[in-house]
């Protein structure tokens, strides 16, 4: 490894520096016991030297020893040293104050006379003791081992007629460093496996909390659903059944027919929310960011919630700062998705507001960014109150009773923002109201796609509606039934295959102007049968072609590889399959189909 990996612990684990300090620390009072047993020894061979005035200095400097060992071992314990590079200058420099003490001690020897060689074999043994004791981290094995070494074997190889001991001295050394290396090579491995460990159990501990956090997320998902699901079709099948003449009721009046419509707008808009919120949390939402015209969009908004809070007393506005105007440009991002998180934003300003007034406000940031404010004089929420708001499945409860939702509208249009490179933030005080900000990147050389209009039916050239024989492959019988109720509105004949099978062979045999045929049905599915047509000889294999699908990525690529014309996702509008019919029967798009043929 190299030094960095030694020096810090990849993703979590120990590094092998901190690892050998703290070994090495605690092999630090060992050290200093052992110094301490073998102080006796060395005293009563030193009181027979002629020079035994010397003793002094070597109590001086294991006085020093001790107390810095002391000293370092207490402070090396402690949280303040959590800097590796000071902690390793501390065991550097507490070592060499004991590499100092033991070249004393054979300076001391060299001249004790009749003693000179029991004190320079103490003096070798006191240089082992420091290269064993250094042994866990290898620079302070080799630089404190090698200054310990260092005193005693100049002093044999340097005294006259000791040739024999100071050749056993150096094997004794050199034994001794063998050895503490292959201790330090057996104590890296064994470092490197308990850093390895520390990491696989972080891993193991995060990827817990990840399961754990998805579990609770599911079943926050499953609960809210649920309650709203049944909430929702509850009312539905009351007016359904009162609709049928069941129970003896009488049928059911205006204002319960647009009490379910609402019932379902609602539910719809809390399955889409949820679809969009786990796709988000996935990483498979995608956004196409564009120039969109911000502006424009707020005002359509506002237009259509305008009603609503008319019928509620409160006062709407809309303004555009000057400078806005006066820069032209557009705001950047995905228009859908824009329109989706102000739709919510205005929703649920209008939805919560019981009094006074909402008012959406477009200007520009010092940073050169378009902000959009939607501030309302509702009940207002407390900072803690505002960040429960923007948690997935959370509700403020003082502010949510009786009201519809999922709890998931603030959470996704955060991720949505930030997704295009913007960012979402509010600011909220208790009965003053609330003020929620989003802020896009803005290009003042952009220029804004010009928004569709609602397609008109088709016109013969008489001016006259023209009427589609439409093939709808669908194998689910409600789906069927609105997707027919759609068309039909618009004017079209429709036949219906249940399958793709059933769809192929209707094709082959009967002259079509459209197909509309569902991604996903038993047997052969959407892409297999759109690839199928494709494949037929004659004008069959020219028939326009819409797949219906429920919004899968995958599945919208596969159907247009197959040979689809246009994708048209679920949940359908009049407005959506008129556009996607119009689509797929343009002349040009079907005299392009015709010279790729």
């Amino acid at each position: 490894m190299n030094a960095d990996s030694q020096r810090f612990a990849p993703r979590g684990g120990q590094s092998l520096t901190q690892q050998a300090l703290e070994a090495q620390t605690a092999l630090l009072p060992y050290a200093l016991a052992t110094f301490a047993v073998s102080l006796p020894i060395y005293v009563w061979a030193g009181s027979h030297a002629p020079n035994a005035a010397w003793m002094t200095a070597s109590f001086a400097l294991f006085a020093i020893g001790c107390a810095a060992t002391y000293a370092a071992v207490g402070w090396l314990r402690s949280p303040a040293a959590e800097d590796l590079r000071l902690r390793a200058r501390v065991h550097v420099l507490v070592g060499l104050i004991w590499a100092g003490s033991v070249g004393q001690v054979a300076a001391f020897a060299d001249g004790a006379g009749p003693m000179r060689d029991v004190l320079m074999m103490t003096a070798v043994a006191a240089s082992v003791v420091c290269i064993f004791f250094t042994a866990p981290w290898l620079p302070s094995l080799l630089i404190v081992g090698s200054t310990a070494a260092a005193g005693p074997l100049a002093a044999l190889f340097l005294g006259p007629g000791a040739e024999t001991l100071a050749t056993v001295a150096w094997g004794a050394v050199a034994l001794a460093f063998a050895l503490a290396l292959i201790l330090n090579r057996i104590l890296r491995r064994q470092f490197a496996m308990a850093s390895e460990r520390e990491v696989l159990i972080a891993d193991r501990a995060g990827r817990t909390e990840e399961a754990s956090r998805l579990a609770r997320s599911k079943s926050d998902l499953v609960a809210t659903l649920s309650h709203e699901i049944r909430n929702g079709l509850t009312g539905v099948a009351h007016v359904l059944a009162s609709a049928a003449g069941r129970n003896g009721r009488a049928a059911p009046s205006r204002e319960q027919l647009s009490a379910a419509l609402d019932a379902v707008n609602d539910l719809i808009a809390v399955l889409n929310t949820t679809l969009d919120s786990e796709t988000a949390e996935a990483g498979r939402l995608a956004v196409d960011i564009r120039p969109v015209d911000a502006p424009a969009l707020v005002r359509d908004l506002v237009l259509l919630h305008r009603p609503h809070a008319g019928a509620k007393g409160l006062e709407m506005t809309f303004h555009v700062a000057p400078e806005v105007m006066a820069l032209g440009g557009a705001a950047l991002g995905d228009a859908a998705r824009v329109r989706q998180i102000l739709a919510n934003l205005i929703g649920n300003a209008v939805k919560f507001t019981l009094r006074g007034r909402v008012e959406a406000r477009v200007e520009m940031t010092e940073a050169g960014r378009l902000a959009i404010e939607i501030a309302d004089t509702g009940p207002g929420l407390t900072p803690e109150e505002m960040d429960r708001a923007f948690e997935a499945f959370h509700r403020v409860e003082r502010t949510s009773a009786g009201v519809p939702g999922a709890g998931l509208g603030l959470s996704l249009s955060r991720q949505l923002a930030r997704l295009m490179n913007g960012e979402l933030s509010a600011t909220s005080a208790p009965g003053v109201g609330s003020c929620f900000r989003l802020e896009l990147p803005f290009d003042p050389h952009g220029a804004p796609l010009a928004e569709p209009q609602d397609e008109a039916p088709l016109m013969e050239a008489g001016g006259e509606p023209r009427r589609l024989k439409i093939l709808m492959a669908e194998d689910d019988a409600l789906n069927a039934a609105m997707m027919r109720a759609v068309l039909e509105q618009l004017g079209h004949q429709v036949v219906h295959a249940v399958d793709g099978r059933r769809a192929l062979d209707l094709a082959k045999v009967c002259e079509f102007d459209l197909a509309l045929i569902d991604g996903r049905m038993p047997g052969l599915d959407g892409p297999e049968t759109t690839e199928a047509i494709r494949q037929l000889e004659g004008p069959a294999r020219h028939l326009p072609i819409i797949a219906v699908i429920g919004g899968d990525a995958d599945e919208a690529v596969a159907c247009s590889r197959a040979g689809a014309d246009t994708v048209l996702r679920k949940p359908v509008s009049v407005t959506a399959v008129a556009r996607a019919v119009a689509d797929a029967t343009a002349p040009e798009r079907q005299g392009l189909l015709r010279h790729s043929a």
